[in-house]
């Protein structure tokens, strides 16, 4: 894991795949993107490379991870460049994680890169500091399955010095990354992001089953909270589950995503805002987060006793708009309900992060 493209991700991918076949361990290359890098391509001599898939889509060809190959030639360990990546349509799953995800379940090790801005919890963080909204992202939970997580680290000075020297990227492209995501403010902040939440794994890993795991069990862990996510129409619920899950990660706490409605089906709800909460329901599904559907006709008074009926002891809601049509179900009235109504919790207003410099 990095913080950026040229970092040197893959190169250490390959130098641990290097250092596993020297071991005498079974080893190839699943999928690799040399972005024509001299030095990351000397890592992959002497690896088998597993063929890649072609694929048409809209009059071009595209190459993919073939992995009923990879599947078929069953190694021991398989190395998979840039984990986030999305396939082009036509093949049999969305996401290249969704592939590894085959191979570890037919019991291949597999070696992966990625940047931290993938992270799903993190995806305002990295809008508020880079103003890029990043599409392709990992639920957290993936990641949180690796048996060990690398943070590669270089300064952004150094990695400033790679672009400039055309190590990272072509002359072209390299001058519009320069005025674009590689600014160094940018680089720096990313950088942090990436080290805290290195920082975090550590702890995580060390109290969840690390050696010292029981001596500092009492030490550093605190009451394990419970968390609930008011689901409504409004297009800010997909950042308060963020939000949330990634609170809940770092307590050790249980995440619930709860929308309210008269029947109890969404039947109740316009077809355009039915379709908005079953599609952040199905988001906080992917995140691992338990989602129900509460019957009420008071949306206070119903999310609140789901609430002490589960024991929770957290609510998180978005914060109401202020210039834009106001949505009845998450209104400043029903905020300051709940806030009222739910005297014996910690209620979280969840405010939307703007990209630095603008608002």
């Amino acid at each position: 894991m990095g913080y950026a493209a040229g970092v040197g991700k893959t190169y250490q991918m390959l130098e641990e795949a290097q250092a596993l076949k020297a071991r005498g361990c079974d080893v190839v290359i699943g999928y690799f993107e040399p972005h024509g890098r001299k030095d990351t391509i000397a890592r992959t001599e002497g690896l088998e490379i597993i063929p890649r898939m072609k694929l048409e889509y809209r009059g071009t060809e595209f190459e993919e991870m073939n992995t009923q190959a990879v599947l078929a030639r069953h190694p021991q360990y398989c190395a998979v460049d840039e984990f986030p990546h999305t396939n082009v349509p036509g093949c049999e799953r969305l996401k290249r994680w969704e592939d590894v995800q085959l191979l570890l379940d037919a019991g291949i090790n597999v070696l992966t890169t990625m940047n931290i801005q993938h992270l799903e919890s993190l995806n305002d963080q990295v809008w508020h500091i880079a103003g890029i909204r990043v599409r392709e992202t990992i639920p957290d939970w993936v990641v949180q399955q690796a048996d060990e997580v690398v943070m590669v680290d270089l300064t952004p000075r150094a990695l400033l010095h790679r672009l400039e020297r055309g190590v990272v990227y072509g002359r072209e492209k390299a001058e519009r990354a320069l005025q674009n995501f590689f600014r160094e403010s940018t680089l720096v902040a990313l950088r942090e992001l990436a080290l805290r939440e290195t920082a975090h794994e550590v702890v995580h890993r060390t109290v969840d089953g690390g050696p010292e795991a029981e001596g500092m069990e009492a030490a550093t862990r605190l009451p394990r909270p419970k968390i609930l996510v008011l689901v409504t129409p409004d297009p800010e619920t997909a950042m308060v589950i963020r939000r949330a899950r990634r609170v809940g990660d770092f307590l050790g706490g249980e995440c619930f995503a709860v929308a309210v409605d008269a029947a109890g089906d969404l039947s109740g709800l316009s077809e355009a805002d039915r379709d908005a909460v079953e599609r952040h329901l199905n988001f906080a599904r992917n995140l691992h987060i338990e989602t129900r559907i509460v019957e009420g006709r008071e949306v206070a008074a119903a999310l609140v006793d789901f609430a002490r009926r589960n024991r929770i002891n957290q609510i998180f809601l978005a914060r109401p708009p202020e210039r834009r049509r106001l949505v009845p179900a998450f209104s400043r009235d029903l905020v300051q309900q709940i806030v009222n109504t739910a005297k014996d919790m910690q209620i979280v207003i969840v405010a939307p992060r703007e990209p630095v410099g603008q608002g």
